[in-house]
């Protein structure tokens, strides 16, 4: 019998990522193997949670991936003592219209895979309403099981006292209960956590949260409500997704990370080799590689460096002039004229794209999206229809180049953020995850 639990909530800023890492570090400790993934598209969570297990771990999306990519993604909790699935937003929130296998919500792969949920439920401002709310949630759907709640940032004895009766008179087990002001907090910025890398206490801050859950959580009572009849997927073949060369240049460094964890090693796995380099540090792509790929990040926050690295700029106008380059999002932005930050300061990119955006004026812009190539990309011939995801704040001021894509969100409706092609070089605001089958 397999253990398995999506730790989920009513909505976003519960505790989910929190709880997730503390509850992986605690298992860890106590000698058992323990996987994670993350529902949904997030590119931050699943770096974290590979610095509490250490082991990789990557994202499963109902709404972008087959059943059969999510079965081969999983496949690799064969071996793990217990398999913890971080969800996001609230339990069932997704899109109004269902993609490959759902809607991207987390209660479509607890459904599905026959996974239990771990509810985190923060009672701030309330008392006993809070089991009215995991009530609720409990008894939305049927064959999504929420087994047990943790209560999170409770303000006092007596305050837990009041909402764990509640609880239990409505049926639900209580595993534990955190309090308000536990010093485990994780920083955050406009899109999300910190990255990973940025922490250089964060493997404190995770040993800090594991001992904490450990004293005030029943540990071998979340093992027992884990249990499942849920079977990793037995499979000989890794998953592949289509490599944009068989040498790929990647701009990789705190302004160019957020690219899922799934697709680079695909790319490994169908052969490819990828050559790292950092714009940050004023590298530019290995002249041996035959195509370069720029990620998004968080660009607007290196926005001076960017423009002052002149051999990075005059390498990657090199490259461009013989071998085709790709940026998604904050790549995009850079391959872009310019781009002006917060403070209404522009700052001169590279130039390969006609793009100017513009972070003075926050927008956010945020979504699944389907696209449908009016022009090749790395990896993909026109009218190859990709899935992805769209997150940042930044506005369009100038996109004089021809159109990259027919681009659509979940529910079909266009969107104007079609990416851009000139010459080799082509980008996007949308980060790739699936090829659509």
């Amino acid at each position: 019998m397999a253990r398995c639990l999506v730790i989920s909530a009513p909505a976003s800023g519960a505790g989910k990522t929190t709880l997730t890492l503390a509850l992986a570090r605690a298992f860890r400790d106590r000698g058992l193997a323990v996987q994670c993934f993350k529902s949904g598209p997030d590119y931050i969570d699943p770096a974290f949670h590979a610095a509490a297990t250490g082991r990789a771990s990557v994202n499963i999306d109902s709404w972008a991936m087959t059943r059969d990519t999510i079965d081969r993604l999983t496949a690799r909790a064969a071996d793990a003592d217990i398999v913890l699935i971080e969800g996001a937003m609230g339990l069932f929130d997704g899109v109004a219209t269902p993609g490959m296998c759902g809607t991207g919500a987390s209660a479509d792969l607890a459904r599905m895979m026959g996974w239990p949920v771990l509810l985190v439920l923060d009672p701030t401002g309330q008392a006993q309403t809070a089991a009215a709310v995991a009530a609720g949630l409990r008894d939305f759907r049927e064959g999504v099981r929420v087994a047990a709640v943790v209560l999170n940032r409770v303000a006092s004895r007596r305050h837990e006292d009041l909402v764990r009766r509640a609880l239990e008179s409505a049926g639900i087990i209580v595993l534990g209960a955190l309090p308000r002001h536990a010093p485990i907090a994780l920083p955050e910025r406009h899109l999300g956590l910190v990255q990973a890398e940025e922490l250089a206490r964060l493997d404190e801050l995770i040993a800090e949260a594991a001992r904490l859950v450990a004293e005030r959580l029943d540990l071998d009572a979340v093992l027992r409500i884990a249990e499942c009849d849920w079977a990793a997927p037995l499979t000989d073949a890794a998953l592949r997704v289509k490599p944009p060369g068989r040498r790929i240049a990647l701009a990789r460094d705190a302004a160019f990370s957020f690219v899922y964890p799934h697709v680079l090693e695909g790319w490994r796995a169908a052969g490819a080799e990828i050559v790292p380099f950092s714009p940050l540090a004023d590298e530019g792509p290995d002249h041996s590689a035959d195509v370069c790929w720029l990620p998004g990040g968080y660009p607007e926050l290196h926005a001076s460096g960017i423009a002052a690295n002149r051999r990075f700029r005059d390498r990657l106008r090199a490259f461009a002039q013989t071998r085709p380059v790709h940026g998604e999002c904050g790549g995009y932005m850079v391959l872009g004229a310019g781009l002006t930050d917060a403070k209404g300061v522009r700052h001169e990119m590279t130039g390969l794209l006609g793009l100017e955006t513009s972070f003075a004026t926050r927008r956010m812009h945020l979504g699944y999206r389907r696209a449908e190539l009016a022009a090749d990309i790395p990896g993909h011939a026109p009218g190859t229809q990709l899935r992805g995801h769209e997150f940042h704040y930044a506005t369009i001021v100038s996109q004089p180049d021809a159109a990259l894509a027919a681009v659509r969100d979940a529910n079909g409706a266009d969107v104007p953020e079609t990416g851009s092609r000139r010459g080799r070089v082509t980008g996007t605001f949308f980060h790739l995850i699936a090829e659509e089958a």
